[in-house]
């Protein structure tokens, strides 16, 4: 697999802060949305890193995009509407935010694992 630990670095540092940043309240900032826009071309990069790979990593594929994909929905709601948008759409969602952030970060060690 290519060489792309900055990259998965990176995208687990920011699922876990995000998520932390949002479960406790905090007001929208522009740094925030920074990081998830660099965070969403992680994955990216991962992800054809995994693509390119060989058939053999396409389980692990498809398992890192699906809750991705799932927790992207949380993030960008707080990021195109902020704290009262993503309150309003996800506000009762706050555990299943949550156990998605403590899957990815099983799946991510798993990724970090073909780096060694």
């Amino acid at each position: 697999m290519l060489d792309v630990k900055n990259s998965i670095d990176r995208l687990q540092w920011t699922v876990d802060h995000h998520f932390l940043h949002i479960q406790a309240q905090h007001d929208f900032m522009r740094a925030w949305a920074v990081q998830f826009e660099l965070a969403y071309t992680d994955f990216r990069v991962i992800q054809m890193a995994l693509q390119m790979s060989g058939p053999e990593n396409h389980a692990l594929l498809a398992k890192l995009a699906k809750n991705y994909e799932a927790i992207f929905q949380y993030e960008y709601e707080f990021a195109a509407n902020g704290l009262a948008g993503f309150n309003a759409k996800y506000g009762d969602q706050i555990d299943q935010y949550k156990t998605l952030v403590t899957e990815f970060d099983g799946i991510i060690k798993e990724v970090q694992a073909l780096q060694a």
